[in-house]
C-alpha cells in the first residue's frame, strides 16, 4: 500500500502530544505520551511495522473530505457517496478543571452516519517504542488493553460503544450504523473507567474541548485579511505549544523527507531557541500574552544551562533537557523508502551563533511588551552577552545546520549584531547597567565586517558565508531584524539577486543545493516555504505591495486542503519534510500582519 501524499493529513492533539489522521481515516502517527516520546503510531513511516489506528467505511465510488469545524483543532473527515454519507469527528479531549484547563490524555474517534446504512471496519494497530518492543493485548467488557513488554512504554486502551474483538496483538471490529446513529472509540492511557463511554460524558468532553478552542482564538486581535488562514496558523502553532512547560517544538514528526528517496530526514520533535523566539513575536503579534509569558519563563530556565559550544544549546527537548543523541532506526523503511530515519537530532551540538540574537530579541520583545526583566536575569543575559563578545566572529554551523564544516555565515553575523542591539536597547529602555559602550563597540565592528567581507560587489549583492558568490535566503531576515533598510540600494540589489538565482515564482529555495553543497549532504532538496514568507514580507516593506500581494496569495494555494503547511515544497508543489511546520506558519502569520496593515495604508515602521 503506497503512503499517502504528506499533505493529504490534518492534525489533532492537547499540547501534549499530536497525531495525524489521514483523509482516508486512519490515524498513521502519534508520538505519546509527550512530543517527543517513542511512536505509537508510525505507519507514515513505515506502512507494515509503523502501526495505525483505522476506520473503514466500506462504501463503493467514495470520495473523501476534511475540514476543521470553524475555529477549533476538532477534525471531520467525511466520507461521500451515492449510497451513504459519514463522518468521523476527532479530537483530543481539553476540559475545563477548577484550576484552569486539564487534559484527559485520549484521543476520541466518533462515527456517524448521516445518510444510508453504512458498515465500517476498525483495526487498532498500536507498535510500541518506534515499533521496537512487542506487546499482548487482552480485553474486558468495554475494553482491549494494551501491554507492551517495555517498563517505559505507556499501557494503552481502546474502549468502544460498539463490541471489538482481538487478532493477534489488533483490536478489530465490523459494525454496521443507520442514519443517525454513532459509534464512539477512545484511544489512551490504560483505565478501567467505562464511564467515559457514556453518551452525556462523551459530549461533554466535545463541548468542552470545541469551547476551549473557540475561546482561545477569539482572543487574538487579528482581523485583517486572510483572517481564516491567519487562526488557522495561530490553533496550529498552540497544538505545537507544551502546555506544561511553555515550550514550542518545530514539528510533531520525524524522518519526513526534505526529497523523495533522500537523506534529509530529521526529528522537528524538539524546542529551537530560532523558532521559538519568532513564535513569542508571533503570539503577541496576535494578542496572545500568556503564550508568549509562558515561552519567556520557559527561555529564563535555559539562561541557567551551560551548552558545550557556549552558553546555550541550539535545540532543547521540550522539558529543558539537553540530551539529543541521534540514533537511526533500522526497523523502519521511512516515507517512500526515504533512510534513513533518524530520532534526535546531532545538530543539538552544533555552534549556531545566530541563535543569540534570537535569544535577545524575544528577551527584548518579552520586556517591550510583557513584564520587565528581573535584576537577576539581567545579569545573566549580560554574562551570556560576555560570551558572545568574544566569540561572535567564529565560523559556525549556521542557521541551516549545515554537516559540511563551519563557516563564517552572514545571516550568524547579523544575529550577533541583533544580540547587542537589542540588549543596547533593552538596557536604554529599562535604565539597566552594562557595559553599553563596549557592546556598541561590538555592533559597529560587527556592522563594518557584514560590508567589508559579506558584499559581493560583481553581483550587488550580500552572499552566504565569507569568501564565497553564493547566496541565501536567510538573507530575507537582514531587513525584518533592522539590520539594514529595507529600501537600501545595497538591499534591494540583494533582493533581486536573491530573486533571480534562488526563486521561481512565488517559492524561494534555502540555497543553491546543486552547485554550491556547503551541507555536506546528497541529493537536493525542495523550496521552502518559510523563505517565500519571508521574501514577501520584504517585498512588502520596500514598498512592492501589490507583488508582495499576488505572491502571498499564490503561496496560500500551497496550503494543503486544511490551511497546513510542511517545512518545503517539492517540484510538483507536493509537500515536504515534517509536518506541519511551526517555522512555516510563524513566517505566515507574519508577512500577513505586515503586507494586511501596509495595504491598509497604516504604519510601516518596521519589526520592533
Amino acid at each position: 500500500m503506497a503512503a499517502q501524499p504528506i499533505e493529504n493529513y490534518g492534525v489533532i492533539g492537547n499540547m501534549r502530544s499530536i497525531a495525524l489522521v489521514s483523509m482516508e481515516g486512519s490515524i498513521d502517527f502519534l508520538c505519546f505520551p509527550n512530543f517527543d516520546s517513542p511512536t505509537v503510531f508510525a505507519a507514515l513511516l513505515d506502512n507494515e511495522r509503523g502501526g495505525s489506528f483505522c476506520i473503514w467505511a466500506e462504501l463503493e465510488n467514495q470520495r473523501t473530505k476534511q475540514l476543521y469545524l470553524p475555529d477549533t483543532n476538532i477534525l471531520l473527515t467525511r466520507f461521500l457517496s451515492d449510497s451513504g454519507v459519514a463522518e468521523i469527528t476527532d479530537f483530543m479531549p481539553i476540559l475545563a478543571g477548577k484550576k484552569g484547563a486539564i487534559y484527559a490524555h485520549q484521543i476520541i474517534r466518533m462515527v456517524r452516519v448521516i445518510k444510508g446504512e453504512i458498515q465500517f471496519r476498525m483495526r487498532c494497530a498500536p507498535r510500541f517504542n518506534h515499533a521496537r518492543n512487542q506487546h499482548s493485548a487482552h480485553a474486558d467488557t468495554d475494553c482491549v488493553h494494551f501491554e507492551p513488554d517495555c517498563a517505559s512504554c505507556p499501557r494503552m486502551s481502546l474502549c468502544a460503544t460498539i463490541p471489538v474483538s482481538l487478532d493477534g496483538g489488533d483490536a478489530v471490529a465490523r459494525f454496521t450504523l443507520k442514519a443517525g446513529e454513532t459509534a464512539t472509540f477512545i484511544f489512551g492511557e490504560s483505565t478501567t473507567d467505562v464511564k467515559i463511554l457514556r453518551p452525556k460524558a462523551i459530549e461533554n468532553h466535545f463541548q468542552q474541548t470545541s469551547r476551549y478552542w473557540r475561546e482561545w482564538i477569539g482572543r487574538s486581535k487579528y482581523s485583517g485579511r486572510w483572517r481564516e488562514m491567519v487562526n488557522r496558523s495561530a490553533l496550529m502553532l498552540k497544538l505545537l505549544c507544551s502546555q506544561e512547560y511553555g515550550s514550542l517544538i518545530a514539528a510533531p514528526t520525524f524522518g519526513l523527507p526534505e526529497r523523495i528517496g533522500g537523506e534529509r530526514n530529521w526529528d522537528y520533535r524538539y524546542t529551537w531557541l530560532r523558532d521559538s523566539a519568532f513564535s513569542l513575536y508571533a503570539f503577541m503579534r496576535l494578542g496572545f500574552v500568556e503564550e508568549a509569558r509562558a515561552f519567556t519563563n520557559w527561555l529564563r530556565d535555559r539562561l541557567h544551562d551551560d551548552a558545550e559550544h557556549g552558553p546555550l544549546q541550539v535545540m532543547y527537548r521540550i522539558n529543558g533537557d539537553q540530551e539529543l543523541e541521534e540514533v537511526i532506526l533500522e526497523n523502519f523503511q521511512g516515507y517512500e523508502n526515504s533512510r534513513p530515519v533518524r530520532i534526535g537530532n546531532g545538530a543539538s551540538n552544533q555552534l549556531q551563533l545566530d541563535i543569540y540574537g534570537e535569544l535577545m530579541d524575544a528577551i527584548y520583545l518579552s520586556n517591550k511588551y510583557g513584564d520587565a526583566i528581573s535584576h537577576d536575569d539581567w545579569q545573566r543575559v549580560t554574562g551570556v552577552l560576555k560570551w558572545l563578545s568574544q566569540n561572535w566572529n567564529r565560523p559556525d554551523e549556521g542557521i541551516w545546520e549545515v554537516r559540511g564544516g563551519r563557516r563564517n555565515f552572514l545571516h550568524s553575523r547579523v544575529m550577533c549584531w541583533v544580540a547587542f542591539d537589542r540588549a543596547i536597547r533593552l538596557g536604554n529602555k529599562r535604565s539597566l547597567s552594562g557595559p553599553f559602550a563596549q557592546w556598541r563597540e561590538i555592533c559597529d565592528a560587527i556592522s563594518d565586517d557584514v560590508y567589508a567581507n559579506f558584499w559581493d560587489e560583481s553581483q550587488k549583492s550580500f552572499v552566504q558565508y565569507q569568501g564565497s558568490n553564493c547566496l541565501d535566503a536567510s538573507s530575507l531576515l537582514m531587513p525584518l531584524m533592522r539590520f539594514i533598510s529595507p529600501v537600501d540600494p545595497r538591499w534591494l540589489s540583494t533582493m533581486d539577486a536573491i530573486e533571480k538565482t534562488l526563486t521561481e515564482d512565488s517559492l524561494v529555495y534555502r540555497y543553491d543545493t546543486k552547485g554550491n553543497p556547503i551541507d555536506g549532504l546528497q541529493g537536493r532538496e525542495g523550496s521552502f516555504t518559510a523563505c517565500s514568507f519571508w521574501f514577501i514580507e520584504c517585498l512588502a516593506r520596500s514598498n512592492q505591495l501589490e507583488k508582495a500581494r499576488l505572491l502571498f496569495d499564490k503561496m496560500l494555494g500551497y496550503a494543503n486542503h486544511l490551511g497546513l503547511y510542511s517545512e518545503q515544497l517539492g517540484s510538483s508543489g507536493q509537500h515536504l519534510g515534517n509536518f506541519p511546520q511551526a517555522f512555516t506558519h510563524l513566517a505566515l502569520i507574519s508577512a500577513a500582519t505586515y503586507l494586511d496593515r501596509a495595504l491598509s495604508g497604516g504604519n510601516n515602521a518596521t519589526w520592533h
